[in-house]
């Protein structure tokens, strides 16, 4: 058992040392301008990345906002489940996220989605809507990058193809992108 830990945690090192710096840099910029223009961001994903998103919405939502002294304007669309089933049961599964931007989102507004192969319909979808709308837009995926990861301005790729690791990894940048308000007074670099 010992050693397989020692893998598993180097493994995910790995993954971890992967991301650029530089690209989650951007991301907090863009949060950032969402922020000081009175913007909507919204957060999605499936699964386990549907829990990262709610998360990162409460870490946002509050914490950063009480860190800056101004709210974000932040949600996640994964966590009407009336509104997602009926959709998902009335239309189809592929349009749960991107019937909840049509009725919220505004040019300007930032679109962030996670998926570990980026090729999840209803994620892919969504991007869709939301590049052809002027938002603004941001993608954590996986090695095998998807659909997704062509269709945003940025994509964040964890070089790894393991569910897990790419899922830690995906909820670390959510967290980065939340205490570079929470822990900075000054604007990120």
């Amino acid at each position: 058992m010992r050693s397989w830990l020692s893998r598993y945690v180097e493994a995910q090192k790995r993954a971890l040392e992967s991301v650029p710096l530089e690209a989650v840099e951007r991301a907090i910029a863009t949060v950032r301008r969402a922020w000081e223009e009175d913007r909507r961001i919204f957060a999605i994903g499936n699964g386990g990345n549907a829990a990262s998103a709610s998360h990162f919405a409460t870490d946002l939502g509050k914490g950063a906002s009480d860190a800056v002294g101004r709210r974000f304007k932040v949600m996640t669309l994964a966590d009407n489940v009336a509104w997602l089933t009926a959709i998902g049961n009335d239309y189809s599964f592929d349009d749960v996220f991107l019937r909840p931007l049509q009725n919220h989102a505004l040019p300007g507004d930032v679109l962030i989605a996670s998926s570990v192969s980026g090729d999840s319909p209803n994620l892919v979808r969504a991007m869709e809507w939301a590049r052809g709308n002027d938002l603004r837009t941001i993608a954590f995926v996986g090695a095998k990058r998807g659909g997704l990861a062509a269709l945003a301005e940025q994509a964040i790729v964890v070089a790894d193809s393991h569910y897990g690791r790419v899922e830690d990894v995906q909820m670390t940048l959510y967290h980065m992108i939340c205490y570079a308000f929470m822990e900075q007074t000054e604007e990120p670099a």
